[in-house]
């Protein structure tokens, strides 16, 4: 039984993760550019994170390939309609636009959802995810210092940016691919 429904874009498709893409995210988990900001995944946490919660993991598609994952973490409060979102993709499907697709198709899913805020927290030194998030509409809100235990130790900070309801009414428009 899906705890999501299916979302499918022109090259992206969001699905519930599977035990099929335990070893792929594992994979994709472990490449540098990925696991620079993904710290510490293991099979086990896979499953923990991604596999065991299909309410709130997707598993991020692209013909019949896992591309990435992404977490839709919707608030429970409905006084303050948020969903916050992390996304990872694996290096072979970026330049493509296929993580911005993906965010997207979850942003129209949840105001059609009734959430009117989505946010997304990055490193602060993460320049191509924040490219990336501003295209779509997301603006700067403000950065969240000491936000993030780097593996060696030390913090990092993060920048805030979020997007509503009133920016794109029926959600951002799927990324054109030039």
């Amino acid at each position: 039984m899906s705890a999501q429904p299916t979302l499918r874009g022109p090259l992206v498709t969001l699905r519930d993760p599977e035990e099929r893409d335990v070893d792929p995210l594992a994979a994709i988990l472990v490449e540098p550019e990925v696991a620079v900001w993904w710290v510490g995944y293991t099979p086990e946490r896979i499953r923990e994170e991604f596999i065991a919660h299909p309410d709130t993991a997707r598993i991020i598609e692209v013909e019949g390939h896992t591309a990435g994952a992404m977490f839709v973490l919707r608030g429970e409060d409905p006084e303050y309609p948020t969903t916050v979102m992390h996304i990872f993709l694996g290096t072979a499907f970026r330049g493509r636009r296929i993580g911005e697709e993906a965010v997207a198709l979850a942003i129209r899913h949840e105001f059609g959802e009734g959430i009117t805020r989505v946010t997304l927290d990055p490193n602060i030194h993460n320049e191509g995810a924040i490219r990336s998030y501003e295209r779509l509409g997301f603006r700067r809100i403000g950065v969240l210092r000491d936000y993030q235990v780097r593996p060696e130790g030390h913090l990092e900070d993060a920048l805030f940016m979020d997007l509503t309801r009133s920016d794109f009414p029926d959600g951002p428009p799927l990324p054109t691919r030039d």
